[in-house]
């Protein structure tokens, strides 16, 4: 394991749904898709100063598609719920 962290919080990841879980302190992150739940809560403590309650994981698979005849794989990843106490905001995602 690297000593810096901060590369296993890639963006935080935003949809409609996640910005619904949002407002009841879940916010969903991509993460490194070797990091594991470990990992993502000391970044987590160490880039917003705030200790989550649980954290759960995700993978995503490769998924192939066709866009206008043409194939092509739609690359996975991992994202990361983060849960927080009810009531905590992170402000500066």
């Amino acid at each position: 394991m690297k000593n810096d962290l901060n590369h296993i919080l890639i963006k935080p990841h935003v949809t409609e749904k996640a910005t619904m879980s949002a407002e009841s302190s879940v916010y969903v992150f991509e993460v490194d898709p070797k990091s594991t739940k470990k990992d993502v809560t000391k970044t987590f403590i160490e880039k917003y100063k705030i200790t989550p309650v649980k954290v759960t994981t995700v993978t995503i698979p490769a998924k192939n598609v066709v866009v206008r005849g043409k194939r092509g794989i739609k690359s996975g990843y991992k994202k990361a719920y983060v849960y927080l106490k009810k009531g905590t905001k992170i402000e500066n995602i």
